[in-house]
């Protein structure tokens, strides 16, 4: 009898580990699927599609954003690349990254841009590397600008008694400085970097939307355009929406208006002040201005940035 109970024990032994294997091989075999779709989710590879890019907010260095552009240059299967913009800038050189990989992918397929409810400074400068760029008649462009902020804290030390002092290697090493007023000639040398780079962006303006410079100086001078004044101006082509990039898509290109969109996924990287501030003030405006440092092409009114 009790040979016969260990018997029947091992077998429920036995039966309960094949199950338990039996589910482990699903799980793995479901979680490879997963992995193997979502890699040809993110570079967009399959059938004949237009490949979409979201870029929203404040424009940040994110090296995967910039590699999966890249990448999209040797996938024959994304036809065409339509990208919406919905941003008021953000770090100069982030922005100009992305400008430089989508004027990359411009030398072997068409690329639109569509601008949303703010397409400023940083994010024009991204739209500006696109053969074609539509907005609304609302979008708020422009702002053809460089800036480099700085706050001191010297009278606040002085109301409280506190004094600063800092061994530097020359004069202009550590200006602007959080602890010291700007000196005439760090102004001076800041000066002439903001002018070096928005000589750089006023470049990019002429040479994109076949403006004579003397025309784009005028513009330059970081004001804000509707986009019906855009379009009147020479700084968008069209008005109108993804409908609108399609039909001209299909018009220029012969890209039928019926093959897919597919969205490009990108990954977050989230800065080190994401962790250390609430939920609600993270996807606030104010929240990822702090992210930003150097300089910055961004449009940021101090009303209200919603429009």
């Amino acid at each position: 009898m009790s040979s016969k109970t260990d018997m029947f024990i091992d077998r429920r032994r036995l039966k309960r580990h094949v199950t338990f294997w039996r589910a482990a091989t699903i799980v793995a075999i479901v979680m490879m699927s997963v992995v193997v779709i979502g890699k040809a989710n993110l570079i967009g590879v399959g059938r004949h599609h237009v490949a979409l890019l979201e870029i929203e907010g404040l424009i940040l260095s994110k090296p995967q954003r910039e590699q999966m552009l890249y990448d999209l240059i040797e996938n024959a299967a994304a036809v065409a690349l339509v990208v919406r913009i919905d941003s008021p800038g953000g770090e100069t050189a982030a922005s100009e990254s992305v400008y430089r990989a989508l004027r990359a992918i411009s030398e072997v397929k068409p690329v639109v841009v569509v601008m949303g409810s703010v397409a400023a400074s940083g994010g024009y400068m991204a739209a500006l590397a696109a053969d074609r760029i539509f907005a609304r008649e609302s979008t708020i462009t422009g702002s053809i600008g460089v800036v480099l902020e700085a706050t001191n804290l010297v009278g606040l030390m002085e109301m409280m008694g506190v004094e600063n002092e800092t061994i530097r290697s020359g004069p202009l090493k550590a200006q602007p400085n959080l602890l010291e007023r700007l000196t005439p000639d760090a102004r001076a040398v800041n000066q002439r970097l903001v002018d070096d780079i928005h000589g750089m962006f006023k470049h990019m303006v002429a040479e994109r939307r076949g403006l004579d410079p003397n025309v784009v100086e005028a513009l330059a001078d970081g004001r804000v355009f509707s986009g019906a004044d855009a379009k009147s101006n020479g700084l968008i082509d069209a008005l109108g929406g993804l409908p609108e990039a399609r039909r001209w898509l299909e018009e220029k290109y012969a890209i039928p208006v019926t093959l897919p969109n597919q969205a490009l996924q990108t990954f977050r990287t989230k800065h080190w002040l994401d962790w250390l501030l609430s939920t609600a003030i993270q996807k606030s405006y104010f929240a990822e201005r702090l992210t930003l440092d150097g300089l910055v092409s961004v449009w940021h009114p101090f009303i209200s940035n919603k429009w």
